[in-house]
């Protein structure tokens, strides 16, 4: 198992466990995707490490967080990633997100404000896609599968063989944390109230789009599509890049990927953060 410190902050009645590494003079907080939590950064940290202060966090109800104390929506994740970095965070800082981390980033940052000195957003949702015209019903079949997963990750055997396409792509000890804190019946719990979320922010993004970052961003898009989602991936993109585009100082780039980005291009990703750290000193 990984060995790295960590500490409970509380945030909003309830807390969310935190890991800081890094020496440097600047500072990165990262916000994981649906289903993962600080451990999906490890290849990526170590990178960055010379460069500045890294934060990674497991949301509320995830890994080794307190409980979420009821249904949290992307507007409460949002809330307790800027609580966070107040308790955290003393300076500006660059933020990193990924998958659904980027609806609770972009929400963030309407009250981050001055703080958020750069944002990378790493295959991110985006809701304007039309993959997300009916996505309460893709919901509902993505919640039945999980329900099923949730009932046999109570065997081991079986965790390790949902979480195969993970054990490939991590180091192994990450793996082993991800493996003990993820793919349980709880931490597949946690990632069914997630997907909820997110199904039901897309329509409140869309009737309500969070303002957009005046900071320096970079929005970066993976050219590798799951087995027969080739479609619906090359209409996210399009609405990433567009997304990108409509930034005020905005960058897009697609990256040979798949959607685990991080791990496939850890470099990249710290180059790319590297990159929002030098434009905001």
């Amino acid at each position: 198992m990984r060995d790295v410190r960590g500490r409970a902050v509380p945030v909003n009645g309830r807390h969310v466990y935190v890991e800081e590494s890094g020496d440097g003079p600047s500072w990165v907080v990262f916000e994981a995707g649906g289903g993962c939590g600080r451990t999906c950064w490890d290849a990526v940290t170590p990178l960055l490490a010379s460069r500045a202060r890294l934060v990674t966090y497991d949301r509320a109800g995830r890994a080794r967080s307190g409980p979420a104390g009821g249904p949290l929506g992307i507007d409460d994740l949002a809330a307790d990633l800027v609580a966070m970095t107040e308790a955290v965070v003393p300076e500006e800082f660059v933020l990193v997100a990924h998958s659904m981390g980027g609806l609770v980033a972009r929400r963030a940052a309407e009250r981050l404000g001055p703080r958020l000195r750069g944002l990378l957003l790493a295959d991110v949702l985006p809701e304007t896609s039309p993959v997300y015209d009916t996505w309460d019903r893709t919901t509902e079949q993505v919640d039945r599968m999980l329900a099923v997963s949730q009932a046999l990750s109570r065997f081991r055997p079986l965790a390790r063989l949902f979480s195969g396409n993970v054990r490939r792509l991590f180091p192994a000890d990450t793996y082993r944390t991800m493996l003990a804190e993820d793919f349980t019946p709880a931490g597949v719990a946690q990632t069914r109230s997630e997907v909820r979320a997110v199904a039901a922010a897309i329509p409140e993004f869309r009737a309500r789009p969070p303002r957009l970052p005046e900071c320096p961003a970079i929005v970066l898009s993976v050219t590798r599509a799951a087995r027969g989602r080739e479609r619906q991936h090359a209409a996210n993109r399009e609405h990433q890049r567009r997304y990108a585009e409509s930034l005020p100082d905005g960058r897009h780039e697609d990256v040979s990927a798949g959607h685990l980005v991080q791990a496939e291009q850890p470099h990249l990703v710290a180059d790319r953060t590297a990159r929002l750290l030098h434009h905001a000193s």
